[in-house]
This record gives C-alpha cells, structure tokens and sequence, in this order.
C-alpha cells in the first residue's frame, strides 16, 4: 500500500501513534472520523466537521470482520480505497489509519468490548453479534489513534448512543460529536449499501424517510403512537419493504417511551428492500 504524496497512510497503531505525538509536540490536536471506507458525502461532511473542531484530522479505513455475521456482506462490501484516498486528500485530511486485519485481529485474539444500555435493543436483538464487534473495533482505532474528538453520524443512531455510553464507562478521553444524517434530495439517508439498489427499488427507498417524517408529525399533534406506527409499517411493508422495526424511544436511552409529552423522542426504522437493509430515524 503506497503513501500518497500528500497523505500519510498508516497500518500499524505504533506509527500512527509517533504520528499523532509529533502533532500534540507542536500543540496541535486530533480528530478521527472512523468509516469503513466507500466513502459517500455523508462520510464527506463528517470529516468537515472534524476539520472544523480539530487542527488535524485522521480518518480510517477499516472493514471491520467482527461485525458482520455469516451470511452478510462482508466479502460484497464496496472497497474503493483509490476514490476514497482522491476525496480524501482533496479535503485536506492529514493522514489515514488503515490497519490490516491480521493487525487488528493477530492470531490469539482473545478480548472483546461487551455492551450492554443501549445495545441491547432494536439492531442487538435482530444482530446480536453487531454492538460487540462495534464496540471492540472503534475502542482499538480510539486506542490507535488516541484523538481528542472522533465524529459519528446520527443516521447510525443507535450506534451512536452505544459508542457514547461506552466512552464515558470506559472514561476513554475522546469526545464524541454526533453529527447531522446527510441525505440525497429525495431524503435518502446516505449509505455505501445505497449502492445495492436496484432503479426501481431506488425510487422506492426514499419512502423510509418519508413515512418517518409523517408517524413524527402525527405523534407531535397527539395522535396515538401505537396506531401511527402499525398503520405505517403496514403501509411499508405494501411498498415493498420487509419491515425489522419502527419504534419511537427514549431518544437518550433507546428505552421504551413511559410519557410522550416529557420524554426526548426518537422514531427509529430498519427494513429490507431487496438486497440491502436499510435504516433511518428521526427526532421528534
């Protein structure tokens, strides 16, 4: 793997580190945005959010195995490290951290991140391997990279608290920003899996947000949430969407919601339209 002239690319956490030292010396400080590359707009607007609170900024390249169940697309997921490396550079980004895998799972790999608040529910029920490989992988970039601040979109949301909680258990020193979902001009939340649809599922898919937008509307005007949301899950599921979950929670907690009229509100949805399974939420 070459170095772009103007990039550093870094595989080995020890490198990395002597990196981000050199920058502290020179009182400079340090944000990571953590992807797993194909990197869209969405990904895009997380680095100039980092570049907007941080004098340096890393960005990593890692597709994570530990993830991903058997069956799901780790071999199929897009890798485009030369576009990425292009988009990159062209922002200003200051390095790449890009460990090989054998790097972050070496042979006798034998610790992982347990998690619990939560991710014990929506995608930790329907993907119980997921939250544990999340939390173990973004703790070794944390520990790679060891930067003051590393943004995290909120079309992840559920990750976001997850990673959130995690942080301040483990009193890790990183500050995570949450940042806004970026989404087509159709209101598609942006995704490298956006890339799985086909034309015609791609003029479907904009309906997630759209019916997220209306159960919102209708909840805030008083109507019953439980019969906003069976309504439109039925109507989804019409569309052509095989609908995993549509709840409104604790936008905090991801609990259930106890008082509507008290509580920070959180409508989130998962579905599957063909092949890629799609997922959105909003505030309410």
């Amino acid at each position: 793997m070459k170095n772009n002239k103007h990039l550093d690319v870094f595989q080995s956490d020890k490198d990395m580190r002597e990196k981000v030292a050199l920058w502290r010396k020179e009182g400079e400080n340090v944000a990571l945005v953590p992807t797993m590359g194909a990197l869209h707009d969405g990904h895009l607007s997380l680095v100039q959010q980092a570049k907007s609170i941080a004098t340096r900024v890393v960005v990593s390249i890692f597709v994570n195995p530990t993830q991903f169940a058997e069956g799901e697309d780790f071999d199929d997921y897009p890798r485009t490290w030369d576009d990425d490396v292009k988009a990159l550079n062209d922002l200003g980004v200051d390095a790449i951290y890009a460990p090989k895998p054998s790097h972050m799972y070496p042979a006798g790999f034998a610790t992982e991140i347990h998690v619990s608040g939560p991710a014990l529910t929506l995608e930790g029920v329907d993907r119980p391997h997921f939250f544990k490989g999340v939390a173990t992988v973004v703790t070794k970039l944390l520990m790679g990279v060891q930067p003051d601040y590393a943004t995290f979109g909120e079309k992840d949301y559920q990750q976001l608290m997850v990673v959130k909680r995690m942080v301040e258990d483990l009193q890790i020193p990183t500050e995570i920003i949450g940042c806004e979902t970026v989404r087509e001009k159709d209101g598609l939340a942006m995704s490298s899996r956006n890339a799985y649809l086909t034309d015609k599922e791609r003029k479907i898919a904009p309906r997630l947000h759209e019916t997220l937008q209306s159960c919102a509307e209708k909840i805030r005007l008083g109507e019953n949430a439980e019969f906003v949301l069976l309504e439109a899950m039925q109507t989804l599921e019409n569309e052509g969407f095989k609908v995993d979950y549509l709840v409104l929670r604790n936008a905090e907690t991801l609990e259930d919601v106890f008082d509507v009229e008290k509580e920070s509100l959180r409508l989130l949805v998962a579905a599957r339209l063909g092949k890629p399974r799609l997922i959105d939420n909003i505030g309410v």
